[in-house]
């Protein structure tokens, strides 16, 4: 099944073809919408003239910064941002060397491992972590046994997440919902 979060289908494809793209916009998914942030590899691509984990970790950190200023910016705070997309791409460099979707696919992991190894990648919390298993589960058919118990309430099925956002009419739900998870946080 093919990604369509962000609405642009270059952008999407990029998702649906890269692992690493797909991970750096769950990393970009804070204080922005969720389509700005999973069309920000997008971005990033064209910038830079490709995305992949080795060329953006050893890129002059300035530069990464003032591509991400660029408008439209990468980011509502991109000079942060520019940072921990930095440390990601490193970290996968470091550790999974440079192939982004070993972090689920090495050694036939189980749920608990594929989280706890999103857990330990650079900007990546529980919250977070549990969305993008959700999201490797429900869209891009990771059959780790568990995957499900691992990302707690974004496995269930529903509309809790972008691992829910299937068209226009699944984001729309996955916005009510998280409107109404704030409100009743509030009170």
């Amino acid at each position: 099944m093919a990604l369509n979060i962000t609405g642009d289908p270059e952008a999407d494809a990029l998702l649906d073809q890269s692992p690493f793209a797909l991970l750096v916009g769950m990393l970009l998914d804070q204080q922005v919408a969720m389509e700005t942030a999973f069309a920000g590899p997008a971005k990033l691509r064209d910038r830079l003239g490709s995305l992949d984990p080795a060329g953006v970790a050893a890129i002059d950190p300035d530069r990464l910064a003032e591509v991400m200023k660029q408008s439209p910016a990468v980011h509502r705070f991109p000079g942060s941002m520019a940072g921990r997309v930095q440390a990601l791409a490193a970290a996968i460099v470091t550790d999974w060397d440079g192939d982004t979707s070993a972090i689920w696919t090495r050694g036939e992991p189980d749920g608990a491992e594929v989280l706890k190894r999103l857990k330990a990648l650079p900007g990546f919390g529980e919250q977070k972590a549990k969305i993008f298993l959700a999201l490797l589960g429900k869209q891009r058919g990771l059959a780790a046994p568990g995957w499900r118990e691992a990302a707690g309430d974004y496995g269930a099925e529903g509309y809790r997440s972008v691992a829910d956002i299937v068209d226009a009419d699944s984001l729309a739900k996955v916005r009510e919902h998280k409107r109404a998870v704030k409100a009743a946080a509030k009170g």
